[in-house]
This record gives structure tokens, sequence and C-alpha cells, in this order.
């Protein structure tokens, strides 16, 4: 299956706006998106519907990441997405203008902390997003393989629409 991602303006700008504002311990900010999903014979769309930010109180000081968040962020995040059984993307942003990459670090907790979503979730994909000032990429787990793959494409739907990001770029 082919995945492809897309995100109003408005929502879009919402985001890099939280994910913008400085914290006392965390040298980026955290946050998920709450997701639709429209199935089709050759692609799957994921419509970002809500963002999530992470509270403040749920930041844990690390030196080893840009941001660590605790347990209770992790749970607000399954009991909403339990809530509405929907598809949810965790989010944060690296601070330049270009394509961004998941660090090794990304790719490893995404990997330990995505597929607990299936657990409140489990007919949705749910994946991650790494947004820059201008682009995304995006990695998303199949619910019927739990194998993880890129998103094919991540679109801002505004005047004018905005390609971000996908696996062709």
């Amino acid at each position: 299956m082919k995945y492809a991602m897309r995100i109003s303006d408005r929502l879009l700008e919402l985001v890099h706006r939280d994910l913008s504002r400085p914290h006392a311990v965390a040298y980026e900010r955290v946050g998920h998106l709450h997701c639709r999903v429209g199935i089709d014979k050759d692609m799957t769309v994921i419509l970002a519907e809500e963002y999530r930010p992470v509270a403040d109180d749920d930041y844990l000081p690390s030196s080893a990441a840009g941001a660590m968040i605790g347990p209770t962020a992790i749970r607000r995040a399954l009991q909403h997405a339990y809530q509405r059984r929907d598809s949810v993307f965790h989010v944060h942003r690296h601070d330049h203008v270009g394509v961004p990459a998941f660090s090794r670090l990304d790719v490893r907790e995404n990997a330990r902390c995505v597929p607990d979503f299936w657990k409140v979730s489990p007919a949705m994909p749910h994946g991650a997003l790494v947004l820059s000032l201008d682009a995304a990429i995006g990695q998303v787990w199949c619910p019927l393989t739990h194998a993880n793959q890129p998103l094919r494409d991540i679109t801002c739907i505004g005047t004018p629409v905005r390609r971000l990001g996908g696996l062709y770029g």
C-alpha cells in the first residue's frame, strides 16, 4: 500500500507556531497530529485534522535528545487516539530550510513508540513526521503488515498547494 499525507495550510501554520516556542529544558518541541484516513485501491490518504502539542510539564531534561517526553505525554496521545479511533503522527521540527531527515535516535524511538498506537487504534496507520522550515519527511506503519515505509507524498493544501516532500522529494 502507498501512503500520502495532506495537511491544511492553517493547521501547518499552527504546528509551526507551536514548534517554534522555546522550552526551559527541551531544545525542540514535539506534538501529535491526529488524522483521518481515506483508502483507495492504490493509495491511502492520511488527512491531518488536529494538532495536540505536548504540554510543557511533560518534557524531561535530556542531553541525549533535542526533546524527551515523559509517559504522561504518551498516555495523553494514546487516550485521545482511543477516543477518536484515528491515525496518529508524532511530529517535531528541525530548524533549517530544505528536506529534513530522521536522526538515528528518531528512527530508533519511532520504531519503539509508534506501534503502541495500535493498542488503542488498531485499524489505522500511524507514523512520524519531521518538518523543516519549508519541507517534511514522514514514516508510516501499515496496520496490516506492521511494516514501516516512507510517506509517498506530503502536501499542504491551501493557496497555493505546496508539496512538502515524501518519497520522491
